[in-house]
């Protein structure tokens, strides 16, 4: 700024006449009244399209959300007349140092022109800051959505990767953008990570369990062991994964209540993925009197099982004789269910239970009752037997005839 009034001095100070001052002067008005309130809106309106319209091929059609959301914040129309109204403002700006400079009064020029200058850099500075947020804010919504096509074109990233991936690029891209401004503002960076440093040791103490659940976020995402949508069993939690947060997976039990798991717990126990193979085998039990045929029963019980809709026939169910019960002898029914699913688990058993039950029925197959065979020693039969005559002797009449045969 100062080399440009030294130069606007060294150009305007050789028209001496006033005439020749008041000529220039009505010029220079005459210039920036033509380009500051005619030019200058054309101008500023003929980029703002050209630059849309590279905007919009560049972005390809992502971003859209968070630019109508800086839209609705800031009109585009709010913004341009902004523009306008700075260039206008330093168009007039410099004007008047030409004016001044003309005229002899170049002392004055320099006088102002510190504050000038403090007013130019501030403004600068704060333009080029909001800028850059809004440029965040923008670039922010399209990593999400190229992260998202690149999910949706493989295979291999999941729901919770990606949800991962995107946190941690937004996230990147906002820190970057705000150690930018803070350089821009002059702020000295050393000691502001001086300060974090410390205050990230103070919360990594205060904050372990967090920090550890936030950890197991990160491997969970890398080792996959289950997915949202996954029928799972996470110690004594059951039900389906909803969602998979960097902290907690969530999950919907059977009983319709929503669980909240924190995923270094997720991480310290153990996981049972019902899901992951596409099937799931079923294991139940039941037991025949030792009279009843086990082959027959097996057959029967093989039968029911290959007629019922709910059980894969590939592989085929089977019954086997497990062992020997206190009241019967066990068969093992062992059969698949494709796809898993709690309702398939519960309908099959229930339909396998009661067509063998009425199958075996049919075919005078018994399923027995609990026993028990209850046996004394010869010697304790015989004691309990004199206790019993002691007994009931004692609570006959007590009128009883006297032992010695003497009557009263």
């Amino acid at each position: 700024m100062t080399q440009l009034g030294a130069t606007l001095d060294a150009l305007l100070g050789s028209v001496a006449t006033t005439e020749a001052r008041l000529a220039v002067t009505v010029g220079i008005l005459l210039v920036t009244v033509a380009v500051g309130w005619l030019l200058l809106p054309r101008l500023v309106r003929a980029g703002e399209r050209v630059a849309a319209d590279w905007l919009d091929r560049f972005l390809d059609g992502r971003g859209e959300q968070s630019i109508e959301t800086l839209q609705d914040a800031v009109p585009v129309s709010f913004g341009l007349r902004i523009l306008v109204g700075l260039l206008q403002l330093a168009l007039f700006a410099l004007a008047t140092v030409a004016i001044l400079s003309l005229w002899g009064q170049f002392s004055l020029v320099v006088a102002v022109l510190p504050v000038a200058e403090n007013i130019f850099a501030v403004g600068t500075r704060a333009i080029f800051s909001v800028v850059l947020l809004g440029g965040a804010y923008v670039a922010s919504d399209v990593l999400a959505e190229y992260v998202s096509d690149l999910s949706d074109d493989s295979d291999r990233i999941t729901a919770h990767q990606e949800q991962l991936l995107t946190r941690i690029m937004q996230v990147g891209l906002l820190v970057i953008a705000g150690i930018t401004i803070l350089g821009i503002w002059g702020v000295n960076l050393g000691g502001l990570l001086v300060g974090a440093g410390f205050l990230g040791i103070v919360l990594g103490m205060a904050a372990r369990q967090t920090l550890g659940s936030l950890i197991a976020g990160f491997v969970l995402m890398f080792s996959r062991p289950f997915e949202i949508g996954d029928w799972v069993e996470i110690g004594d939690e059951e039900g389906f994964v909803t969602d998979i947060t960097i902290m907690n997976t969530h999950m919907r039990n059977f009983d319709g209540e929503y669980v909240v798991v924190p995923n270094d717990l997720v991480s310290q126990q153990a996981i049972t993925n019902r899901s992951r193979e596409g099937r799931l085998r079923i294991h139940m039990e039941v037991g025949i009197g030792y009279d009843d045929d086990p082959a027959e029963a097996s057959e029967i019980a093989e039968e029911v099982l290959t007629g019922i809709d709910t059980i894969a026939n590939n592989p085929s169910p089977y019954v086997i004789p497990s062992g020997f019960g206190d009241s019967s002898i066990l068969l093992d029914l062992r059969f698949w269910i494709d796809p898993p699913t709690p309702q398939a688990r519960w309908r099959s058993k229930a339909t396998a239970v009661e067509e063998i039950q009425r199958r075996f029925v049919e075919a005078d197959i018994s399923i027995p009752y609990p026993q028990r065979t209850v046996s004394f020693p010869p010697e304790t039969a015989a004691g309990d037997e004199t206790v019993e005559r002691v007994e009931r002797f004692d609570k006959s009449d007590d009128r009883s005839p006297d032992v010695t045969g003497r009557g009263e």
